[in-house]
């Protein structure tokens, strides 16, 4: 702990002096080149080597060139430090568990805003809209969006699009027009602000910020309805926000004068427009990577860049055709989720996940940190009361009138209806934070004269929500009984009674002739299976898909493991490692079962090897790689056969050999492992399906008894032979 905080000081002090000197190199060019102009063009005509530090008339050792990577330095230290933060902040568990790690976060850039603040005098370092929205905001978009659990948020899309488009429209309008007719009424000191300026401000105080809802709702763990309408109403509805802000910015640089009826269409028509076609552009762009990905059998390696390059440029396409960035990349990352993981090798999968998690978390911290640096800056701080404490008090009121009053509409067509406790819940996570900010700082000062002002009351509103009402959303979720989430794993059974009863309501509604979304959505489902799987997906993709054959595949895996805990609990597992078994098996059951296997029949031709075009047709049976699927088990079970399979049966998969080349993800895959689990299991299929009874168990005898019952074999034929040649005497 002590040693944490030593390394947080020092590279804090050591981003000071940085600061400092660049500060202080400024001022001496300054003097420099205001005392004698005509050493300009002397000092640009150095060496290569010099990089601007001026004519040498002997040989350096060693030379300071700060400016030459000042930029990218303080960018890896602040990375670092924000790291440092995060990882002091998780060390201390029994302070996260009453304060968010967002709030924490918060506090520490105040710490540093602080000492930045008392070291220059002036605040160096803020987060720019331009750093926010194009470096940091796109990599948590991206990992929200591939990482959606795609069911629940289509199942409940309709409840996102009334709380993200009506309820941020609601947001914005009431707060904005409440905040006027309270300066109108004189609640306020006399402030320049009009109308649509009071529209514009509350379309960015409308923006429900999504890295704020998924910091403080993940260490909740309230349920999955509930967490995914919040959720998916936070990412849908900051692109809204962005397009309000748009509009009403545009209206505001037009002027009250000049806005007529035309102008107001042309704005709604703007608002559905910029919306649907940044969707449209996510779509596109996860179409063409999951094009490129079917590609990529010879060159895995790259499959991991073609999200993050293409999912950076949705956001950056959409951005340039003034489209909604953020939608474009939360459809690019679910389309991604859906047909793009399919393609991709088991490795580029788990490389994904865990890079795009690592940027999205940092992303995420530095965010926080800065949001707290960003406060410790005199300059942004305007004071007016009234405005300030009535902003807080209708953010907070028309939130929870509007949730209410959406969700007593929603409740009359739902078949399971939000209960009062999941509507204050989801009243009270409308937390409000760096996309706000964000955008208060892009308002035009030339404009808006109290810019400063609204910045102001902007950060006030986030640090009330992510502060306060985070710190307060454990205990009143805890105090209301909300039901959290459920982190069992459905068995094999229960996955086959959901399916049954879809396609009963599939059924129903196809008999009664009413159109529900159970009918649509298994209309979409064969329409993709027909069309847009084969376009979109490997073959080898297409097969994994199939239902019955990941059926066969959880039943293949789970009597494995049975066998081979069979014969452990019996004996040494030895003997299935010994090549006379797999000729034994081949001699007894090829001639009988050649015309039902011919796969097995030429794997087995070549002893254990099987050549690369057969290796297709077994199915992957690591448990390392597919753990998941054998939670039917009970948790002592899995861990007892995972272990028995991973010591005694083969090797891990996940041994790597060092090579050279950059291209080849080279990894040992002893293929036996697989001959042997479905060599044994198909054995012990046919006995069972032979015999009509229950598979036979294996019983291994140790080489004493089996010296004795060669003894015990030979001393009967002895005595036989005995018994005959006294009868013939």
């Amino acid at each position: 702990m002590a040693t944490c905080w030593g390394f947080t000081l020092f590279l804090c002090m050591l981003l000071i002096a940085c600061g400092g000197l660049s500060l202080a190199s400024e001022e001496a060019e300054t003097r420099n080149s205001q005392r004698d102009t005509g050493t300009a063009s002397s000092s640009n005509t150095t060496g290569e080597g010099g990089h601007g530090v001026g004519p040498i008339t002997t040989l350096p050792i060693v030379t300071w060139k700060w400016h030459h990577i000042s930029t990218q330095y303080l960018v890896a230290l602040w990375i670092l430090v924000a790291w440092l933060c995060k990882l002091i902040i998780e060390s201390n568990h029994h302070v996260t568990n009453v304060i968010p790690e967002s709030a924490l976060l918060i506090c520490f850039g105040f710490v540093l805003g602080g000492m930045i603040w008392g070291a220059d005098k002036v605040q160096t370092f803020t987060l720019t809209p331009t750093v926010f929205f194009y470096f940091l905001l796109p990599q948590v978009i991206l990992d929200a969006g591939y990482h959606m659990p795609n069911k629940l948020f289509f199942t409940n899309l309709g409840a996102i699009l009334v709380y993200a488009v009506i309820g941020t429209c609601w947001n914005a309008a009431s707060l904005g027009l409440s905040l006027w007719g309270c300066h109108m009424g004189g609640l306020m000191a006399d402030l320049d602000i009009s109308l649509l300026q009071y529209l514009l401000f509350g379309s960015l105080m409308a923006a429900v910020d999504p890295v704020a809802v998924i910091a403080v709702f993940e260490q909740v763990h309230v349920n999955d309805v509930l967490f995914i309408i919040v959720f998916g109403e936070s990412l849908l509805n900051d692109g809204v926000t962005v397009v309000l802000f748009n509009v009403f910015d545009g209206f505001v640089s037009l002027g009250g004068s000049q806005i007529d009826a035309a102008e107001i269409v042309k704005g709604i028509v703007s608002f559905f427009v910029v919306a649907f076609g940044g969707s449209l552009v996510g779509i596109a762009f996860g179409i063409l990577i999951s094009l490129l990905t079917r590609f990529t059998k010879n060159i895995q390696i790259i499959e991991p860049g073609f999200i993050f390059v293409m999912g950076y440029l949705s956001y950056l396409t959409a951005e340039m055709l003034s489209l909604s960035a953020i939608l474009s990349t939360v459809f690019c990352g679910v389309l991604c989720q859906k047909y793009v993981r399919a393609n991709m090798h088991e490795h580029s999968v788990q490389t994904v996940k865990y890079a795009m998690k690592v940027f999205a978390n940092g992303s995420e911290t530095i965010i926080f940190v800065f949001l707290g640096i960003s406060a410790i800056d005199k300059i942004i701080w305007v004071w007016n009361t009234g405005f300030i404490l009535l902003t807080v008090f209708f953010v907070f009121v028309y939130r929870f009138i509007g949730v209410f009053f959406l969700t007593w509409i929603l409740n009359r067509y739902r078949l399971v209806p939000l209960e009062f406790i999941d509507q204050v819940i989801m009243s009270y996570g409308g937390l409000r934070g760096a996309v706000a900010y964000g955008l208060a700082v892009m308002l035009d000062e030339n404009k808006i004269k109290e810019k400063n002002l609204m910045v102001c009351t902007t950060l006030i509103v986030v640090y009330c929500t992510v502060i306060w009402q985070g710190i307060t959303m454990k205990p009143l979720v805890t105090w209301l009984k909300v039901k959290r989430a459920e982190v069992n794993e459905l068995t094999l059974l229960e996955k086959m009674t959901n399916k049954m009863f879809n396609h009963t309501l599939v059924a129903i509604e196809d008999i009664s002739g009413q159109i529900g979304h159970n009918y649509l959505r298994s209309k979409w489902k064969s329409f993709e299976e027909k069309w847009i799987s084969w376009i979109l997906m490997k073959p080898s993709a297409r097969k994994k898909q199939d239902e019955v054959f990941n059926v066969f595949h959880q039943l293949n895996l789970k009597d494995a493991m049975e066998y081979v805990a069979e014969g452990e609990r019996r004996g040494s597992l030895e003997f299935i490692r010994k090549e006379s078994v797999a000729i034994d098996f081949r001699k007894k059951f090829e001639s009988e079962y050649s015309e039902d296997m011919p796969d097995m029949r030429a794997n087995m031709s070549n002893g254990h090897r099987a050549t690369s075009t057969t290796r297709e047709h077994i199915p992957s049976v690591s448990v390392e790689m597919h753990e998941h699927t054998m939670k039917a088990m009970t948790e002592a079970e899995a861990v007892n056969a995972h272990h028995l399979l991973d010591q005694h049966l083969y090797k891990s998969r996940k041994q790597h050999r060092h090579g050279f080349s950059r291209s080849d993800f080279i990894i040992n895959k002893d293929e036996k492992e697989v001959q042997e689990i479905f060599k044994r299991t198909m054995k012990n299929r046919m006995e069972s399906a032979k015999m009509g009874g229950s598979p036979k168990t294996i019983v291994k005898h140790t080489k004493k008894e089996h010296q004795r019952k060669v003894k015990r074999k030979r001393g009967n034929e002895f005595t036989t032979k005995s018994k005959e040649l006294i009868i013939s005497l």
